[in-house]
């Protein structure tokens, strides 16, 4: 009976010890994921503003301009050389350059994509964007696909045909924007992932937004119009209010999950594009839509777990 006594209870105390830790991981996760559902609720409604502005007949550009006004004004707030000593100092500034660059021709190509697309249409196709970073992670970072990932992606590529149907009376031609724009996208995704083994987090973000903004100002005296109502007024803060709530959570969730656990949580954004496209603007996705959105997600989604076993089985360091 002493002999019971004595081994028990030193698990009880393990037991103890660990449910506490299990308990606050597990609700850290919850917290996350609820996060990223947030965030992706104001993505959508970002978008929402953006197309309610392009079809209100604000050019889309002063609409990206706002939108890359108030990311550098909120990033500028939190990393600045006088907060962050050497976080101008960026030792590949041509691809810091070029990567915001691409993030600005990214919500430029969808805001002017929105102006004759459904927000679930967008979506759909954009969702396309991890199949082509997949892609070309081969030949740009040497990080080969299997087989079945490269059939995978090839899967998900041929839903997005199933949604802008070329050549047969598929959808109007400003798909091709949302399709150049996964391109755009990819790219970005891809120089962020390289900067990443040369520049602190700190010093991409600063960079970020800049080099858009500071090819839009030029531009700016020629494209701006002046809002036509304080509603215009309210959208276009809208734009910026979402966007940088949006990042936040972002943000705020991958400090808490991990980003396997928050990444399927993403595509919640088809189901706000679709509700807010209905009740703002009476869309109705066609089952071509739903048919290609269902198979670019179920590949991402693959693609996703596959990464996930991989990660896995790799060795302890």
């Amino acid at each position: 009976m002493s002999t019971q006594v004595a081994t028990s209870v030193p698990d009880d105390i393990a037991a103890t010890r660990a449910d506490p830790e299990a308990d606050l991981a597990g609700r850290r996760r919850i917290v996350g994921i609820a996060l990223m559902c947030g965030a992706v609720a104001f993505f959508a409604s970002l978008d929402a503003c953006g197309k309610t502005l392009a079809r209100a007949g604000v050019d889309p550009l002063v609409t990206t301009f706002m939108r890359y006004a108030a990311s550098v004004a909120m990033i500028s707030l939190f990393i600045n050389p006088v907060r962050t000593p050497g976080v101008v100092k960026s030792r590949r500034l041509p691809l810091q350059i070029a990567r915001s660059l691409l993030l600005f021709a990214s919500t430029a190509l969808n805001f002017l994509a929105l102006r004759y697309l459904q927000l679930a249409e967008t979506i759909s196709i954009q969702f396309a964007a991890p199949l082509t970073v997949a892609l070309l992670a081969g030949p740009l970072l040497g990080e080969w696909s299997s087989r079945a990932r490269l059939a995978a992606i090839g899967v998900g590529f041929l839903g997005v045909l199933v949604i802008v149907r070329p050549g047969v009376g598929g959808m109007h031609p400003a798909a091709l924007l949302c399709v150049a724009n996964v391109v755009v996208y990819a790219f970005y995704a891809i120089i962020t992932r390289k900067l990443a083994a040369y520049d602190s987090t700190a010093t991409t973000m600063f960079y970020t937004g800049l080099a858009g903004l500071a090819l839009m100002a030029p531009l700016l005296p020629w494209i701006w119009t002046s809002p036509a109502s304080l509603t215009h007024w309210a959208l276009l803060f809208g734009v910026a209010l979402f966007g940088t709530l949006g990042h936040w959570l972002l943000v705020m969730a991958h400090a808490r999950a991990p980003a396997n656990v928050l990444a399927p949580f993403i595509y919640t954004q088809l189901l706000w594009s679709v509700t807010l496209g209905f009740l703002l603007f009476g869309d109705v996705p066609s089952r071509w839509t739903v048919a290609g959105a269902m198979i670019v997600v179920g590949s991402g989604l693959y693609l996703l777990a596959q990464e996930t076993i991989r990660r896995e089985a790799r060795p302890a360091a």
